[in-house]
């Protein structure tokens, strides 16, 4: 197993303030080394601005937020590094004199679903970019191509091709750098199993634009100097390259733990990461893709839109199931059919339904959680994931949903030391990695009834 990459910085490391944007909020979190403890946290909304040109995100007020909570994280804890991680299927163009090229696109607007076909006549085949072809702009080639073609004079503007992350550590250090685990989130612009750009960025005129690949744990600079005064941190605070959110959770037990497992990062997307799984047959038309976790190597990782479908079914109610919800919902067989987001997923294209309509909002919520747990050992099954099966992030504290997925797929872990996004990205700057405490799920004295339910929604779903 790889060990930690060393740091370049001789100072000890003891707070590393790391910019953790995520599809639904962008926010700032101080994590303590020695215990990966979120000290400080301030967050706002990632909220898309409709455009024009196009549906985009909100840099710049993210960077005046980033800079203010900076400066105050360090006038009252001291920041010793600064580490980043964002969501995928982005990218930032910028132009020769280091400005936007044009407004960073959200991957969920559905303009380059137009130009389909021709963007199809050119992608590389699954086989080469373990990428499978998502809607939308999910595939950062397909924004890419879009945007070329509907933009006289973009391609030439373009002067540098950024990973998300990396816009940021190009805004604190001037240093330009793309980072393997974005450019292995289903961009088609990465070849996983050998390590390099794929066949599409030099179809699509990039291969000089591109910024260079980097490991995640590496160094990228340190913060400019006018940025220190104003933040009041210090000359040479070191700056990680940084890294893709999921593959944020899945860092720490990568450097710590023995294979096989799995990881399951949740948040607005659900991914189901398999490590040392056993061989199987990849299905790009399920969602199914290849991640690359921040040493470079390729993971069989399967995914859906978990915490939206949540959002979406829950509709805001405060509603806590009771025993008899479940025993109703159990014996009524109340469930949700896939999907609540049909443009993604395991089951792609097909529309959500109820089975039987829900007596009470506690049997809406246990069988939404039902749903999630259900999708998600779906997503396990499809990379083969082995060995226990740790879940990370907010449905590791809904009790429904993780006695559902032990139900099905046995052991099944909730870290109860600190972990996340945050905490994965902190260890991109550190020297040491604290080991991960997690807690077995027990299982229910009914798991009998909860898998005769699971094998019920299979069969229908």
């Amino acid at each position: 197993m790889p060990g930690q990459q060393p740091r370049s910085n001789a100072e000890t490391v003891t707070r590393v303030a790391v910019i953790d944007i995520g599809k639904t909020n962008a926010k700032l979190a101080l994590v303590e080394g020695d215990t990966l403890r979120e000290v400080a946290v301030v967050s706002r909304p990632n909220t898309v601005r409709p455009g024009p040109p196009w549906p985009h995100f909100d840099l710049e007020g993210h960077w005046e937020f980033l800079l203010h909570h900076l400066a105050a994280f360090h006038a009252a804890h001291g920041v010793d590094a600064i580490s980043v991680t964002t969501h995928g299927a982005s990218v930032v163009l910028l132009d020769a004199s280091g400005g936007l090229a044009a407004p960073m696109l959200d991957y969920e607007n559905p303009g380059p679903d137009a130009l389909a076909a021709g963007y199809d006549a050119i992608r590389p085949p699954f086989a080469e970019t373990g990428s499978p072809r998502l809607p939308m702009g999910l595939n950062v080639g397909a924004q890419l191509f879009w945007l070329f073609e509907t933009q006289p004079g973009l391609r030439t503007a373009v002067a540098h091709v950024l990973t998300y992350p990396q816009y940021w550590g190009f805004r604190l250090t001037g240093e330009l750098a793309s980072d393997v685990t974005s450019l292995g989130c289903h961009t088609d612009l990465w070849n996983p199993w050998e390590g390099r750009l794929s066949s599409l960025v030099d179809r699509l005129g990039l291969a000089d634009r591109i910024a260079p690949v980097r490991r995640s744990g590496d160094v990228l600079g340190t913060l400019r100097g006018d940025l220190a005064a104003r933040t009041g941190l210090r000359r040479g605070t070191p700056v990680a390259v940084g890294i893709h959110d999921s593959n944020a959770s899945l860092h720490p037990y990568v450097l710590g733990r023995q294979s096989p497992f799995a990881v399951v990062s949740t948040g607005t997307w659900v991914v189901a990461m398999a490590i040392g799984g056993a061989a199987t047959r990849l299905d790009p038309a399920r969602d199914v893709l290849v991640n690359v976790n921040a040493f470079g190597a390729p993971v069989p990782s399967a995914r859906f839109m978990g915490g939206r479908e949540y959002e979406v079914i829950r509709a805001g109610s405060t509603a806590v199931p009771s025993d008899a919800d479940r025993r109703a919902a159990l014996s009524r067989r109340v469930a949700i059919l896939p999907s609540v987001e049909p443009g993604s997923g395991p089951f792609p294209g097909r529309r959500m339904r109820w089975t039987d309509a829900p007596a009470t909002e506690g049997e809406r919520l246990v069988a939404l959680s039902w749903y999630l747990a259900l999708m998600t050992g779906t997503c396990l099954d499809l990379v083969g994931a082995r060995g226990p099966v740790i879940v990370e992030g907010p449905f590791g504290g809904n009790p429904d949903y993780l006695d559902m997925l032990a139900s099905c797929v046995g052991a099944v872990e909730v870290a109860t030391s600190a972990t996340g996004t945050s905490a994965g990205a902190a260890l991109l700057c550190l020297g040491t990695a604290p080991r991960v405490v997690t807690r077995r799920v027990e299982t229910r004295a009914d798991v009998s009834l909860l898998r005769d339910y699971a094998a019920e929604w299979h069969r229908r779903a």
